[in-house]
């Protein structure tokens, strides 16, 4: 359980380092390149306040993704390498967590200003472990490629999260009986006059549920500055998009979200309204929706594209799959390119919208190529598809991953 008592000092001394990193004077020395494909190119490793090395994706906002190989370190991804993406670029650097308050207006019979010692004082804590991907993971694998940040696979992670469920500050607040929708905003802001700022909207009774949560707390430690701190709002089995840092405002509304600060829910995160969230390339969607609930995925983690196994020597693969809070039912290896498949054995459930890790034993039989495959089912009946979907913003990609071995005598 992290520590309740939020020193100023220490907080401002990591800020200062902050700082320094956002305006570039980071000295390269800190810096190498990823000895590893990274979709479709390669990234500089570099280490913020707070982070190991860390893939730098932009530097203006910050947005750094986690190398794949730390995925095979546990089920827990570190603070230290949880991936970092923000949208605007004016990101607040120091936070007095003495005078933070978190603001609850709109549709509610009493509108409040709360403190972390308020929050805290709320209800008992709760934990969640939740994966938090971003919509855009893996984007940079996506044919024809699409606009945008290109992902590989490592804008994800997974934390044990620590707070108070929203629905107990909303029903401190009291919503009214016209209530329709919560939106949330955070400290961030935009640089431009005219930008629309970054603010989420989600329906009353998903922000009613009790996993959705205001957390102060990620793996036993208070949340690092650049993924959310004091406070960070958790939407277990939903996309990134919607777990708003440094958050700030809280409003309840009684219409669906519009205008000009609704542009991240109206125009920006949507995906064509249909199965797959898909369209044909050069097509365009008749109807989109918002993005929404995490899709069933699963990888390898243990070995990587081009690594060298021995012929006739048992490899041990392991991996993770998770979806969006059902549970997954089976995590499925093939050997032969996906002709025939053999069930792997589940570790440890750490809760439903959690990572869960799997692993199968393998003996290569011939020297040459070996592609793996990995699939996963969820308890709903989800599964992976065979050949990767499209859609404009490389958004929801969850198809069969598959990994190139060498085998030698």
């Amino acid at each position: 359980m992290p520590s309740s008592g939020n020193s100023r000092r220490r907080f401002l001394r990591h800020a200062g380092a902050a700082i320094a990193t956002v305006a570039g004077a980071l000295p390269r020395a800190q810096a190498a390149t990823l000895d590893q494909p990274f979709a479709n190119g390669t990234r500089e490793l570099v280490a913020y306040p707070q982070k190991r090395p860390l893939m730098r994706i932009t530097a203006r906002p910050p947005h750094l993704e986690t190398p794949f190989s730390v995925f095979n370190e546990g089920a827990f991804t570190p603070n230290n390498a949880f991936f970092v993406r923000y949208h605007l670029a004016n990101i607040p650097l120091s936070i007095d967590a003495d005078t933070y308050r978190l603001n609850v207006r709109g549709k509610v019979d009493r509108e409040l200003s709360l403190s972390l010692k308020d929050l805290r004082s709320l209800a008992t804590p709760v934990e969640v472990t939740a994966v938090n991907q971003c919509s855009g993971n893996s984007r940079g694998y996506s044919t024809p490629r699409v606009f945008g940040a290109q992902l590989g696979n490592g804008s994800m992670g997974n934390a044990r999260w620590v707070g108070v469920p929203l629905r107990t500050v909303l029903q401190r607040a009291g919503t009214s009986a016209e209530a329709k929708q919560v939106t949330f905003n955070g400290l961030d802001k935009p640089v431009l006059p005219g930008t629309s700022d970054f603010i989420k909207a989600l329906d009353l009774d998903v922000a009613m549920s009790p996993d959705v949560i205001l957390a102060w707390g990620m793996n036993g430690e208070e949340i690092p500055m650049l993924n959310g701190y004091p406070l960070k709002l958790i939407v277990p089995g939903y996309f990134g998009t919607y777990w708003v840092k440094h958050l700030s405002d809280i409003e309840v509304i009684d219409a669906p979200f519009s205008g000009h600060d609704a542009w991240y829910m109206t125009t920006a995160y949507r995906v064509p309204d249909n199965e797959c969230n898909c369209i044909a390339p050069g097509t365009s969607a008749p109807k989109t929706t918002p993005i929404s609930k995490l899709k069933v995925r699963s990888f390898i983690t243990s070995v990587m594209n081009d690594a060298i196994v021995k012929l006739g020597r048992a490899t041990e693969v392991k991996g993770i799959a998770f979806d969006s809070g059902s549970g997954i039912r089976t995590v499925e290896l093939s050997d032969d390119g996906g002709r025939n498949w053999r069930r792997t054995t589940l570790g440890k459930n750490h809760g439903r919208y959690s990572f869960r890790e799997w692993s199968l034993p393998i003996t290569p039989r011939e020297a040459g190529a070996l592609e793996l495959r990995v699939r996963a089912a969820a308890l709903s009946g989800e599964t992976q598809p065979a050949e990767a979907t499209w859609n404009p913003s490389g958004y929801a990609r969850n198809v069969i991953e598959a990994v190139h071995l060498k085998v030698v005598a």
